[in-house]
């Protein structure tokens, strides 16, 4: 690929995927960018903005419709062209997405993008790299960043350490005087969106467990529930505190005051690993070589057999070890 020489704070337009746990993911790679002399403008999802707000970065939230997000993406064009002359000369854009439609948009508003070769989407793309296998998902974004900043491919810390937001952090102190809660009580996940290989993410022994969890420690359970969530969390753990509202920023200030998440494989749980929270991932079909949370203080429960899941017993030994051992 050629390549122009970067000075220092030259824009880069970057489309985030979709998903919590992706986004996580994909903050390493963000930094490597970002410590090469890109200033990086954010497009995503709404909810984006508060996730990374602790990181210094700005999430402009990308407009439901085709044609909103073509305009949008031509009116950044044009503004980082006219603040940098070599803008439309260099790979400008970089999609950690693998859709179509995501390098469509970037070529239909005249950006100069990079990112994998999914979907036949390589003849719209200005460089394109096949889509490694056999990787963690973290390593896949940490891969294109090493490629446009050109820089020796390398592994990555195992801790991502996310910034969490000083706002979010009040925030999250308020809630618990509210509720007259202090730190080390234990975060539940017991929600997961969309499936894995066509198969149920979410934990069918998690009701279960929480009253076990409540009847047998001396510690708070605690669930931040997506709207969507609000009703089945209420219904189905009773004996727990539920905090409703709550975004981003704010469950990870939670998450570091909390002795430990148990978590469906979801978006929360990479949250809860990036911030350094004790996890304990109970999974399902999930392969973990790929879609493991990516942290130091990681425990997977998984059982061996294909389909089948953990019991009530091994999550609650698994949870008692992790928290006795940080006493």
């Amino acid at each position: 690929m050629a390549r122009v020489r970067l000075m220092a704070s030259q824009p880069l337009l970057v489309r985030l995927r979709p998903w919590v746990g992706d986004v996580v993911l994909g903050v390493p790679a963000l930094r490597l960018l970002q410590e090469r002399g890109y200033r990086l403008q954010l497009l995503g999802k709404p909810w984006a903005r508060a996730l990374l707000a602790g990181e210094g970065w700005d999430v402009m939230p990308l407009p439901v419709v085709r044609r909103d997000r073509i305009a949008l993406l031509r009116r950044l064009r044009q503004e980082a062209q006219a603040a940098d002359p070599t803008f439309g000369r260099r790979i400008n854009s970089l999609l950690l997405p693998f859709s179509f439609s995501s390098a469509l948009e970037s070529r239909l508003a005249g950006l100069r993008s990079m990112g994998y070769a999914h979907e036949g989407r390589r003849l719209l793309l200005h460089c394109s790299l096949p889509r490694p296998r056999g990787v963690h998902e973290l390593q896949t974004y940490w891969r294109l960043a090493c490629e446009l900043a050109g820089t020796p491919e390398r592994l990555p810390p195992r801790s991502i350490e996310l910034g969490v937001d000083p706002s979010a952090s009040a925030a999250a102190r308020s809630r618990l005087d509210d509720a007259r809660l202090g730190p080390g009580f234990v975060m539940l996940c017991p929600f997961a969106g969309g499936t894995f290989e066509g198969r149920d993410k979410r934990w069918p022994l998690f009701p279960e467990f929480a009253r076990a969890a409540a009847r047998t420690w001396q510690r708070p359970l605690v669930l931040c529930p997506g709207p969507k969530e609000v009703e089945s969390a209420r219904h189905e753990f009773p004996h727990a505190t539920t905090f409703e509202g709550v975004d981003l920023g704010e469950y990870a200030a939670l998450l570091q005051a909390s002795a430990l998440m148990v978590s469906n494989d979801t978006g929360p749980a990479h949250l809860a690993a990036a911030v350094g929270t004790p996890l304990l991932s109970v999974l399902g079909p999930t392969d973990v070589a790929q879609w493991g949370p990516w942290g130091t203080d990681v425990h997977i429960c998984q059982r061996p057999e294909p389909g089948q899941w953990p019991s009530v017993d091994d999550v609650l030994d698994a949870a008692r070890r992790i928290l006795q051992r940080n006493v």
